[in-house]
């Protein structure tokens, strides 16, 4: 007398969309973890995150082998989710930015022509610092500038960086050599190019004589790329 083993239920709507969210969760999570939390040495975090998702592509076929139902939500949600991973890593790291601004130059002063000897306002400079290498090679001239009408500025000219995910700047309190002396700053905003001139106005209150070191980090993988002290 034969038996025959019932079918196993199917799993509903429902939990096939919360198991295609609980991958990409889990994947994002742990891309994070290793990449920006595990270590600040650019390379060892590319090659931790490249270590987790093989891991993680392995924990999905299991589960994909072992229950069928759920085979096409988590393996989809996985591909998914690497591929916009992978796309989003290798543009932003073998890829260059390059932008143009027409940024504010410091001026000198210049007769105003109206036979006073007075003279026309102008922009000041603050500060100004050369780029030098942290974990990436870089280039290029940071500057502070006090314009005649406006908010104090920040400009990049001559600049040049290694791009990557996610970059940052920062103003930095302190000479930050190293990503553990990079504690108090002021982020003031993404990357707009690893190449190119370019400015990013600067908070009315801003201390300048603290925050004095500018600072290309790396948000995603927690690594500074380059510095330039400011005198």
């Amino acid at each position: 007398m034969s038996t025959r083993t019932s079918p196993r239920p199917r799993a509903s709507l429902g939990i096939k969309l919360a198991a295609a969210l609980a991958v990409v969760v889990i994947v994002l999570v742990g891309t994070w973890a290793s990449g920006g939390l595990v270590t600040n040495d650019f390379g060892v975090a590319m090659t931790l995150t490249a270590a987790w998702m093989v891991l993680a592509g392995v924990g999905c076929a299991l589960i994909a082998w072992r229950n069928r139902n759920l085979r096409v939500p988590v393996l989809g949600a996985y591909l998914l989710t690497a591929a916009l991973l992978g796309g989003y890593l290798g543009r932003s790291t073998f890829l260059d930015d390059e932008v143009s601004e027409n940024v504010v130059q410091v001026t000198p002063g210049v007769p105003a022509g109206d036979g006073a000897g007075s003279e026309r306002a102008q922009n000041t400079l603050l500060g100004r610092g050369r780029f030098e290498p942290v974990a990436h090679a870089a280039d290029g001239v940071a500057t502070t500038i006090r314009p005649s009408d406006g908010a104090n500025v920040l400009t990049l000219t001559s600049f040049e960086v290694d791009n990557g995910p996610d970059l940052r700047v920062y103003l930095v309190a302190g000479p930050a050599r190293d990503e553990s002396e990079i504690q108090d700053f002021k982020d003031l905003g993404p990357l707009k190019g690893n190449k190119g001139d370019q400015q990013y106005e600067l908070p009315g209150d801003l201390d300048l004589d603290r925050y004095s070191t500018v600072v290309i980090w790396c948000r995603a993988f927690s690594v500074s790329f380059a510095r330039a002290p400011l005198s």
